[in-house]
C-alpha cells in the first residue's frame, strides 16, 4: 500500500469513458479531489456506441441530470430491446425485450411454463408474452413502469460526451488541450508520476485513468499489463459506421441483422440513423464489407463509411499500480449487445466503491480487476451464444461459429437449459437475467426439452388460460400507448442538428 493520499485524479482521454468518469467523479467525489482531463482535438474517438442497456438511466440519477435534458442534448430515442434477424436460420426474428419475460413463479422462470405449453402444441414463440416485443412491433413507447416497461436509449456518442463534458466543467473539471507524448514513471515502483505534453506542459497526478481508447496508453503502452485475446471464439475483428438520413420515424428498438461474415446494426436517433457492419476480416474483404453495408442501408449516406479495427478481449489487469483503465482501454466485446457504455458505468461505480483515498491498497486493487474479470467474462459468454447457437450452415463463417468449442462456463449454461430450461446466476456481477438468456436461446432454436415440475401442477386448460390472459393484457396496454415519435415530440423533441 502507499500512504500518499490520492489528490490529483488525470483522465487521459475524452470521448464518452473520460467524460463519464470525470461527470461520476466530480459530482459524487469532486470536493476532495483534483480533477484534470486531457484530451487532444487532434485525436478522434471512436463515437459509434450509440445504444445503451436500461441501467444508464440509473447512473443519470445518481448524477441528477435530468432525462429530457440528455435526450434532447444528444438527440435520443428510446430502446425497449434488440430485434435480432437472420441468426438462428435465415428469415428468423425475435426480440430480446428488456424486461420481465410473462409472469414468473417462486420455483422457476416463465419460459419454463411456455415450454410445457409448447410440448402440448402451442405455436407462440416466447417473445409472444413479452410487454416489449408487442410494444416495438407496434412502434409505440411510453414511461410505463407499472407495467414493467424497462427501456435504453439510442444516442449520439459524440453529443453525449459534448454534454457530460458541459456537466463536468460545472463541477470543476479542469480540461486541458493537449497530446501526451510521454509517460514519467517512479524508478522503484513503476507507478506513473506525471506526462508530459507535446506543448511542453508537465502534469503530474495520483491517480490516473487511462480512457485513450484502443492505443491504452498509459494501461499497455505504460505499464505492459497485457491483453487475454478472444478472437476464437468473437472471430469479428472489423466494423464499417456509417451515418444515414432517416425515412422514416425512429422505431423504438435496434435491429441486429445477420449477414454472411458478421452483422449489421440500424440504430435510430431523432434525426438520423446509425449504421454499422460488424465482420470477420479472414471470410470477409474490407472491400466487400463497405459495399454489403452500403448496399443494405436505408437513406442517403451522411458521413463517408469509417473502418474500425479491434480485438475482442480485455486487458488482464484493468487496475494496474495507480492507472485505472476504462473503455476500450480496458478491453473489447462487440457491441452485438450494446453493452460497451455499461462497462463503462459500471467500471466508474466499481472505482467509487473502491476508491484510494488513503492510497493505493493492493488488496482493493485485486478485488477491483477480479469483478471486473468476473463481469467482463460474463457478457463475454452471452454474447458468444448468439454466434454458437444457431442452424445457419451456409457461409463459412457461420460453420465455424457454430462448431467452434465454447467456454465451459458457457457450455455448462446451454446445457442445463437444453435438459430442463434451467437458468442460474453466479452472483450479481452478472449482467443479464434468465429472461435475456431464454429470449436468445429459444429465440435461436435452442428449446428445451423439459421444465419445471412445478408447471404440471396447472392442468392443460388452466395452462392455456394463464399465458392467454398474459399476451393479451399486454396487447390491451400496449393500445392505449402513444407512437414512439408522437411520445418523443412531447418530451425530449430536439433541435434539428448543424
Amino acid at each position: 500500500m502507499t500512504s500518499d493520499n490520492i489528490k490529483n485524479v488525470v483522465i487521459v482521454g475524452g470521448g464518452t469513458a473520460g467524460w463519464m468518469a470525470a461527470a461520476a467523479l466530480s459530482k459524487l467525489l469532486g470536493k476532495n479531489l483534483d480533477i484534470r482531463l486531457i484530451e487532444s482535438d487532434q485525436i478522434g474517438t471512436v463515437g459509434v456506441g450509440e445504444a445503451t442497456i436500461p441501467l444508464l438511466s440509473a447512473f443519470h440519477q445518481l448524477l441528477g441530470i435530468s432525462e429530457q435534458d440528455f435526450m434532447r442534448a444528444t438527440q435520443a430515442t428510446f430502446k425497449v430491446g434488440i430485434q435480432f434477424e437472420n441468426w438462428g436460420a435465415v428469415g428468423d426474428k425475435y426480440l430480446h425485450g428488456f424486461g420481465i419475460i410473462g409472469q414468473d413463479c417462486w420455483a422457476c422462470s416463465f419460459h419454463h411454463f411456455w415450454a410445457k405449453s409448447r410440448q402440448q402444441g402451442n405455436e407462440a414463440a416466447l417473445f409472444d408474452y413479452s410487454l416489449h416485443n408487442h410494444a416495438a412491433m407496434a412502434g409505440k413507447f411510453k414511461l410505463d413502469l407499472k407495467h414493467g416497461l424497462n427501456y435504453a436509449y439510442h444516442l449520439d456518442a459524440t453529443r453525449y460526451a459534448q454534454f457530460l463534458r458541459r456537466f463536468s466543467e460545472r463541477h470543476g473539471v479542469q480540461r486541458t488541450e493537449g497530446k501526451v507524448v510521454d509517460v514519467a514513471t517512479n524508478a522503484e515502483t513503476g507507478a506513473i508520476e506525471s506526462l508530459a505534453l507535446e506543448s511542453g506542459q508537465a502534469i503530474s497526478g495520483d491517480l490516473f485513468i487511462d480512457c485513450s481508447g484502443f492505443r491504452a496508453l498509459l494501461i499497455e503502452q505504460t505499464l505492459e499489463t497485457g491483453y487475454e485475446d478472444w478472437t476464437h471464439w468473437l472471430p469479428c475483428d472489423r466494423a464499417y459506421a456509417v451515418q444515414t438520413k432517416s425515412v422514416s420515424p425512429p422505431i423504438p428498438y435496434t435491429r441486429s441483422i445477420a449477414r454472411e461474415a458478421g452483422w449489421q446494426w440500424r440504430i435510430p436517433l431523432q434525426h438520423r440513423v446509425g449504421n454499422g457492419l460488424v465482420y470477420c476480416s479472414e471470410y470477409l474483404s474490407d472491400e466487400d464489407a463497405k459495399q454489403t453495408l452500403l448496399d443494405n442501408v436505408e437513406g442517403e449516406t451522411i458521413t463517408e463509411p469509417r473502418l474500425l479495427r479491434f480485438r475482442t478481449g480485455r486487458r488482464i489487469a484493468q487496475w494496474n499500480k495507480n492507472c485505472v483503465s476504462l473503455g476500450l482501454a480496458s478491453g473489447f466485446l462487440e457491441p452485438l449487445e450494446s453493452t460497451s457504455i455499461h462497462l463503462v458505468q459500471s467500471g466508474i461505480i466499481r472505482l467509487m466503491q473502491l476508491f484510494p483515498t488513503a492510497g493505493i491498497d493492493q488488496g482493493e486493487v485485486d478485488e477491483y480487476n477480479a469483478q471486473s474479470k468476473r463481469e467482463f467474462e460474463f457478457i463475454r459468454d452471452f454474447i458468444i451464444m448468439h454466434y454458437h447457437v444457431t442452424e445457419r450452415d451456409d457461409s463459412p463463417f457461420w460453420n465455424y461459429c457454430r462448431t467452434m468449442e465454447v467456454p465451459e462456463s458457457l457450455a455448462h449454461r446451454l446445457e442445463l437449459f437444453r435438459s430442463n430450461g434451467r437458468i442460474f446466476r453466479e452472483n450479481n456481477f452478472e449482467l443479464f437475467f434468465d429472461g435475456s438468456w431464454s429470449q436468445v436461446m429459444t429465440g435461436q432454436r435452442l428449446i428445451p426439452e423439459g421444465y419445471h415440475p412445478i408447471v404440471d401442477l396447472m392442468s392443460v386448460n388452466e395452462l392455456s388460460k394463464f399465458l392467454n390472459s398474459i399476451a393479451m393484457t399486454h396487447v390491451q396496454t400496449v393500445a392505449a400507448y402513444p407512437g414512439h415519435q408522437e411520445f418523443l415530440n412531447d418530451y425530449c423533441r430536439a433541435d434539428s442538428p448543424d
